[in-house]
């Protein structure tokens, strides 16, 4: 299973290239290709008979002689190709490569359960029939969401499915990137520019699916889609109470992140994300962040949970912010619960005031994309650093209480006595 971004090659390398080197080193070998549409499989099966046709000496075989078709012919070694759309029909033909290059055109297919589900039934129903034993299988896509054939087929691994090897390849590279590079680093810079980064990102599902192949939910389960406000611009710094909290990570090469985050809170009780730091790194870098956020937004407090890190952190914390002159009051929580749990304080003040996100935030994707995703999802750093920063807000912004002398609320039956003292006992109506 090869996930990779619209535009990175993955068709040019599996579906034009491969299957020639398939034909060329299997003889007598029998190799199915699928598609969204029988035109796009058609295409690709023609390229694949014209690069035949070119390079036959290289390859050491040729097309046979009635091969004119563009979606079904032979090779002069015995090889077949079939070309077909998905979900057509395959009956009659066996097969010991399948490919299927991009199963749906559209999100709104790969949103439609219909659409989804009959896919998967000509999944399950003609293509595993046809294979021959010891047949492969490449499954090269974009992902869409949840439920695309990639998604159905890693679900299914979890219960004792067939086993794929997937190779994702995400626009931005992620921890234990399979070609080894460091993390935010671009799959082909030539390619996916700074100009293409910045659209990708600014819708959260697109970025998330089709440039990072982690799809996330349309609306969330844990944190839904319709809390998260985007905005183009901040209130102004002075109309806001700010907030800070950290989650920090173990180790520098592990699977978590540390996460420092800076919240503002306006007069309406509306949130907003102010600034996300978040890296995989270690503590010496991380050290320093805090102080820069912190010089930077002036928080009234910050949060962050107690136990083994910040015993070991700790005083070095301490003392780069007495250094630096980075102040702030740091308020600990413990760790108790799950971390649906902990985030429920926060969660609970955006399903009422939404939070409020900058558009253009280089860090807005990934954010929203772990809200989406929580708590299925791989990583949950930034989501921890919020519900450290919603417990302060309760300790710090309590419901308000009226003041002590405000006068008592006018209730039914205050009304009730006051009418029967000062009118007619039997007006019981006028309260």
């Amino acid at each position: 299973m090869i996930l990779a971004p619209p535009g990175s090659a993955k068709s040019t390398y599996v579906s034009q290239l491969f299957p020639a080197w398939f034909l060329a080193n299997n003889a007598n070998a029998a190799i199915i290709a699928a598609s969204h549409t029988s035109d796009l499989a058609d295409r690709f099966g023609r390229r694949v008979r014209n690069l035949i046709a070119e390079h036959a000496e290289t390859l050491g075989y040729g097309l046979s002689a009635d091969s004119a078709a563009a979606g079904r012919w032979e090779t002069d070694n015995g090889g077949e190709y079939l070309a077909a759309g998905v979900g057509g029909g395959i009956a009659g033909r066996r097969a010991d490569l399948v490919i299927i290059d991009d199963p749906v055109k559209s999100r709104q297919d790969a949103d439609s359960a219909t659409v989804s589900g009959r896919i998967w039934d000509w999944w399950i129903s003609d293509v595993v029939p046809r294979l021959k034993p010891g047949a492969r299988v490449v499954l090269v896509q974009t992902r869409w969401s949840e439920h695309d054939l990639g998604g159905r087929l890693e679900e299914a691994m979890l219960t004792g499915g067939e086993q794929w090897e997937i190779l994702r390849l995400p626009m931005l590279a992620e921890p234990g990137d399979p070609l080894g590079r460091a993390v935010g680093e671009m799959l082909w810079p030539d390619w996916f520019n700074a100009s293409m980064l910045a659209q990708a990102q600014r819708d959260t599902r697109t970025w998330s699916a089709l440039y990072q192949q982690r799809p996330v939910p349309e609306t969330g389960d844990y944190f839904r889609s319709d809390w998260l406000r985007p905005v183009p611009t901040l209130p102004p710094r002075e109309s806001l109470k700010v907030f800070g909290g950290s989650d920090y990570a173990v180790t520098s090469d592990g699977g978590d992140f540390t996460v420092h985050v800076v919240v503002g809170v306006d007069a309406d009780d509306r949130l907003y994300v102010l600034d996300v730091w978040r890296q995989q790194t270690a503590s010496d870098r991380w050290v320093e962040s805090f102080c820069d956020m912190v010089i930077r937004w002036a928080p009234m407090g910050w949060a962050e949970e107690s136990g083994q890190i910040k015993t070991g952190i700790g005083p070095w914390l301490d003392r780069r912010s007495r250094e630096r002159r980075a102040f702030v009051a740091r308020d600990t929580f413990p760790t108790k619960g799950d971390k649906a749990v902990r985030a429920q304080s926060i969660r609970g003040r955006m399903s009422l005031s939404g939070l409020y996100v900058p558009v253009d935030a280089p860090w807005r994707a990934d954010l929203e994309s772990e809200l989406l995703s929580f708590p299925a999802g791989k990583h949950d750093d930034q989501v921890d650093a919020l519900g450290l920063v919603g417990q302060l807000l309760d300790l710090m912004l309590p419901p308000a209480k009226p003041p002590a002398d405000a006068p008592p609320v006018d209730t039914w039956d205050r009304a009730f006595k006051r009418a029967t003292r000062d009118g007619d006992p039997e007006n019981w109506k006028t309260a």
